[in-house]
């Protein structure tokens, strides 16, 4: 085998780093965009590089009509539908649907290859100004193009997705917002539908994430030992939480009315497969109850302050909220201040006994 450096170069692959081993590409697709792409060895970045030439190359000359067949945006949906029923809840299905039967009436028809970066830009700017999306809401259309595309290529149908190259919006995490014991005999108070009271009990004693309330089945419940098991959760991973007095109360209740055939906690009034949510209803109940600024979301911020203002541990929170990093349970730190307060008086207690320098066995006492 010849050594490294009497490698013959290969145009378009090449090392970003030299001597890292790490093998990128460079080349220009079928419409003249240029693109690199990391691949790792050098070998398999000669492949890859000369595959998506080929590929350039059949966009040429392929006849226009045989290029449009089957590779509609309509047919990505699909796809992506597809996917998501395979992998994800029923609730974050139902909300990928909801996301596709907007999308299609002005993108359906259009060939997956001819949208653009700004085609989606245009899109979501419009859409945002309409509907006065806060950024949190931009950023989920803005993911489910990406996931359409995403998946396309996945099949591979196309070869790009230009929704991936769209910066996403910052978005105000470090919001939290709570009920208070009165806010929520308010929200309770406007609340006549016993299933939907019983939601909010659930969403305030468990911290579930929306869509695993709302996607959660029956097969998920153990109410004997007083625990939901989660299979698939925002982080990828399975999770267990435990159930208090009243969070147990309102599965029981629900538990006790359900149909013999419903399998979901939380079916449709229709009884079909899709799942009732809170969009609609809660939005009014919070109204009625006078409560401003306030989303299904804040009843999770409930269940995480009161924790918090309970004095359980943040690690301890952050695990029962289902958190992938520490510094998401960090915004709550705030509200248990007694922590911050015992951290500050340990320096009282070092205080009381002199300090040696480490270079000069002296005291120090600035």
């Amino acid at each position: 085998m010849k050594p490294k450096a009497e490698r013959q170069k290969v145009k378009g692959v090449y090392e970003r780093i030299p001597k890292s081993g790490v093998w990128w590409i460079r080349y220009v697709d079928h419409r003249g965009k240029k693109h690199r792409e990391k691949v790792g060895r050098r070998s398999d970045a000669i492949t890859l590089y000369n595959k998506r030439k080929t590929e350039a190359l059949q966009h040429k000359k392929l006849p226009e009509n045989f290029r449009v067949k089957g590779i509609t945006f309509a047919t990505l949906c699909n796809d992506a539908l597809e996917h998501s029923a395979a992998v994800n809840t029923s609730k974050s299905k139902h909300e990928l649907e909801l996301k596709i039967n907007a999308l299609l009436p002005v993108f359906g028809h259009m060939r997956a290859e001819d949208i653009t970066k700004q085609d989606i830009m245009r899109w979501l700017k419009e859409e945002t100004e309409k509907r006065d999306w806060k950024p949190a809401s931009r950023n989920r259309w803005q993911a489910a193009f990406s996931l359409i595309f995403r998946v396309g290529i996945d099949n591979e149908k196309i070869v790009a997705n230009p929704a991936a190259r769209i910066r996403r919006i910052t978005e105000n995490n470090g919001r939290v917002r709570y009920l208070s014991a009165d806010e929520e005999t308010k929200l309770k108070t406007a609340i006549t539908d016993w299933r939907q009271l019983a939601a909010i009990d659930i969403a305030i004693h468990t911290g579930m994430r929306q869509s695993e309330q709302f996607g959660m089945m029956w097969r998920d419940v153990d109410l004997d030992r007083k625990q939901i098991t989660l299979p698939k959760t925002k982080n990828g991973k399975p999770r267990h939480i435990p159930l208090n007095a009243v969070a147990l109360a309102a599965f029981e209740t629900l538990f006790s009315k359900r149909q013999a055939k419903e399998q979901a906690v939380f079916p449709s009034n229709r009884g079909g497969d899709h799942v009732q949510g809170a969009r609609g209803w809660f939005k009014d109940a919070a109204t009625r109850a006078g409560l401003l600024d306030f989303t299904w979301h804040d009843l999770r911020h409930t269940f995480a302050s009161r924790l918090v203002m309970g004095g359980v541990d943040l690690r301890t929170v952050g695990e029962l909220m289902g958190h992938s990093t520490a510094q998401m349970t960090m915004r709550y730190a705030h509200l248990a201040p007694e922590h911050k307060a015992s951290a500050v008086d340990a320096l009282l207690v070092l205080k009381q006994a002199p300090i040696k320098s480490a270079h000069h066995g002296q005291h120090v006492n600035d």
